[in-house]
C-alpha cells in the first residue's frame, strides 16, 4: 500500500472510531488529527474536509469492491449494499443523517442513482422516464436504509431485504 493510502486509511479509521462515539457534527478535523497523531496540514493535503474523508471511506471500502462484481440483478447489488452498511452501521447511521453540501447523504444518493441508472437503462421508453424512476427509488431506498439502520434492534440485512422485496411485490400487484 502506498504511503498516501496508509495515511488516508489511518485517518479513515480515526473518523470511524470517532463516529461511533459522537455525532459527525461534533467531530472536528482537529479531533481526527489528534486521534491518529497527525497534523492538520497532513489532513488537508489528502482531504478537502471531513465530508471528503467520509465519502472517500465509502468510495474505497465499498464502491471499489462493486466494480469487480458481476451482478445478475439489482437485488443482488442492493443486498450487498445492505450487508456492507449493516457491518459498518454505527458509522453509516451517523453519516447518513448528515445533510447539506458535500454530505455523505448526497454522495450516497448520487452513487445509488448511478447504479440504478445502469441497471435499468434498457427498461424505459425515454430518458425522462428513467430519470424519474431513478430519483424516486434512490430517495425511497435511502430513506428505507436509514430507517432500518436506526432501529434498535436492527434487523439482519437478509430480513430487511425480504421486507423490501415484499413491498415491491405489493407494488407490482397493484
Amino acid at each position: 500500500m502506498a504511503y498516501s493510502n496508509i495515511t488516508k486509511t489511518t485517518m479513515a479509521e480515526a473518523m470511524k472510531t470517532l463516529m461511533e462515539e459522537k455525532p459527525f457534527s461534533k467531530i472536528s478535523v482537529g479531533d481526527i488529527c489528534e486521534h491518529c497523531g497527525m497534523n492538520r496540514k497532513t489532513f488537508y493535503y489528502h482531504f478537502k474536509d471531513k465530508y471528503d474523508l467520509v465519502n472517500w471511506i465509502f468510495q474505497t471500502e465499498f464502491l471499489e469492491m462493486l466494480r469487480v462484481q458481476n451482478y445478475n440483478s439489482g437485488w443482488e447489488l442492493l443486498s450487498d449494499i445492505c450487508k456492507y452498511l449493516y457491518s459498518e452501521r454505527a458509522f453509516y447511521t451517523n453519516a447518513l443523517q448528515v445533510e447539506g453540501q458535500n454530505s455523505f447523504r448526497d454522495f450516497f444518493a448520487t452513487s445509488i442513482g448511478l447504479i440504478l441508472m445502469e441497471i435499468m437503462k434498457d427498461q424505459f421508453r425515454s430518458m425522462e422516464d428513467s430519470q424519474y424512476f431513478v430519483e424516486f427509488f434512490t430517495d425511497a431506498i435511502q430513506a428505507a436504509i436509514l430507517r432500518w439502520l436506526k432501529k434498535t434492534p436492527v434487523l439482519p440485512p437478509e430480513q430487511f431485504m425480504t421486507r423490501l422485496s415484499s413491498v415491491m411485490d405489493v407494488l407490482r400487484k397493484s
